[in-house]
């Protein structure tokens, strides 16, 4: 039996009447730029995640751009991440001129390893005359950029703490993690996108909340942040033709609006499939006797209470001889795909930046062990069997 890694048209025949409805209303109007449909995407966005402010863009990419660029980041600044996460995160760092600075992940969860960070701070950083941290370059450090990979949200108590520390914002980079739940320790439930002083979504089409090409959305809580970043989405300009800043052009197709609005009701349920599928597959491979050489994703916020402690956008295992097992899953049939082969820090275009293999081990142990297997919500229990035994037969 065949299982593609994602088959996006199980998804579009639950909600293609609602779509077109709104598309062929829409196509009426003829008012395809910014206008109601993005103001109504962004209200429910803001609702849904309990952000202050939410503000649609072209895609996650600009999203993050905007918010660099509202926040006054550029050259002669640093921003901290993580060196395992897709290439934009330190892409849009490295466009605005400043400088990204890796911090290692947490091997369990992939996320940003709170201990590294403060590492980074304190031993790795010098004081500046404002007494916000330094880089070895000579960079002021701006921001904490956490990524919440693959659907689960980062130790964001911890960042916190040292992020209040060190007096620096958080931008979360929540691209695959929206609806992803964090029970702080303080007793209350936050969501991926409303925890830092900003951060953004992706909705390219494999998210759990895809578009129907490239969207974004960027949130804040302050509203001056806010208005700032709106004005970055369009050139710049408040009143027409009138140009506060330079910005760029990054604002959301009511299109895409459209079918994110009609889509987003179901994204709750969307989820609680993705976890059905990862709690299947945990059974079969235990069934199999495969604990011992297939690593599972772990869920550490599962007994918190919290209805998304996961949002699974990807489901990410490790194996031994990855490369071998990606290829005869794919002879065989099975979709599959490797979240990142190559880590930002051993990519050539920051060559400039100096790392050498075995900076970060864990972002590289990551980048040669971890697969992808198919996890949509759509996926049937006959489907998941048939991965799991094909995984069970390669490892034999």
């Amino acid at each position: 039996m065949a299982v593609p890694l994602l088959d996006l048209r199980l998804q579009y025949a639950q909600v293609k009447d609602d779509v077109q409805r709104c598309m062929s209303a829409l196509c009426d109007s003829q008012q395809f730029i910014l206008g109601a449909p993005v103001e109504e995407l962004e209200t429910a966005v803001r609702d849904y995640t309990g952000c202050g402010h939410a503000i649609g863009a072209s895609s996650g990419t600009d999203a993050l751009l905007s918010i660099l660029m509202a926040m006054g980041i550029g050259r002669g600044d640093a921003v901290i991440t993580t060196p395992y996460t897709f290439f934009a995160t330190a892409g849009c760092i490295h466009r605005v001129g400043a400088e990204p600075v890796f911090v290692d992940i947490d091997a369990a969860t992939y996320n940003l390893d709170p201990a590294r960070l403060e590492d980074c701070l304190r031993k790795k950083c010098h004081s500046g005359p404002d007494g916000r941290p330094v880089t070895a370059a000579g960079n002021r450090v701006r921001a904490i950029m956490p990524v919440h990979l693959f659907g689960c949200v980062c130790d964001m108590d911890r960042i916190g703490t040292l992020a209040r520390e060190f007096d620096l914002p958080v931008i979360e980079d929540a691209a695959q993690a929206i609806g992803a739940d964090y029970p702080s320790r303080a007793g209350r439930t936050m969501r991926a996108g409303a925890i830092g002083e900003a951060s953004y979504f992706s909705f390219f089409p494999s998210k759990n909340l895809g578009a129907f090409g490239d969207a974004g959305m960027a949130t804040c809580r302050d509203a001056d942040l806010a208005m700032q970043i709106k004005l970055m989405r369009n050139h710049g300009m408040g009143a027409q033709y009138h140009h506060e800043k330079v910005g760029g052009n990054f604002r959301l197709d009511a299109l895409q609006a459209v079918v994110l609005s009609a889509k987003l009701p179901h994204l709750d349920a969307w989820h609680s499939a993705r976890r059905r599928n990862a709690a299947l597959y945990r059974e079969e491979f235990e069934k199999l006797g495969l604990l011992d050489r297939v690593t599972l994703p772990v869920e550490p916020y599962a007994m918190a209470g919290v209805p998304n402690h996961h949002v699974y956008h990807q489901y990410v295992v490790r194996v031994p001889d990855r490369d071998r097992v990606r290829e005869k899953l794919t002879s065989a049939g099975i979709g599959c795909a490797v979240y990142y082969p190559v880590p930002l820090h051993l990519q050539e275009c920051f060559a400039s930046l100096g790392h050498t293999e075995g900076d970060f081990p864990q972002a590289e142990k990551a980048a040669r062990e971890s697969l992808a297997l198919p996890v949509y919500p759509e996926l049937t229990p006959e489907q998941i069997r048939e991965v799991s035994a094909a995984v069970g037969r390669i490892l034999a």
